[in-house]
């Protein structure tokens, strides 16, 4: 992909909600805004959502004994957020099929 490429995809996901997960396990949810050389990502309206603790765990176990433990992630707003661009593992653009184009199905 060359720049001109890029930067017209870049474009095109501006104000959509990205998925931005991190080294620490942490899910960013919120509308992209900008980006920069060293990959940092601006999001806005952001909620912060974390694996449950250890501790959380354990005690989720200990108290089910040898049922299945289903444990939700913790959540917060953080509005305006900037994700370092090097704990990024991975980003996903939240695309419904309303908002795809026709011919983008398969």
């Amino acid at each position: 992909m060359d720049k001109d490429e890029a930067r017209q995809y870049l474009s095109s996901i501006l104000n959509k909600n990205l998925r931005v997960l991190t080294t620490d396990g942490r899910l960013f949810w919120g509308s992209f805004k900008c980006t920069d050389p060293d990959r940092n990502i601006v999001l806005a309206n952001t909620y912060e959502y974390r694996q449950p603790s250890s501790k959380q765990r354990a005690e989720a176990a200990e108290t089910a004994g040898d049922n299945h433990v289903t444990l939700d992630m913790t959540s917060r707003y953080l509005g305006l957020v900037v994700v370092p661009g090097h704990y990024i593992i991975k980003m996903e653009v939240e695309e419904f099929a309303s908002q795809l184009r026709k011919g983008n199905f398969i």
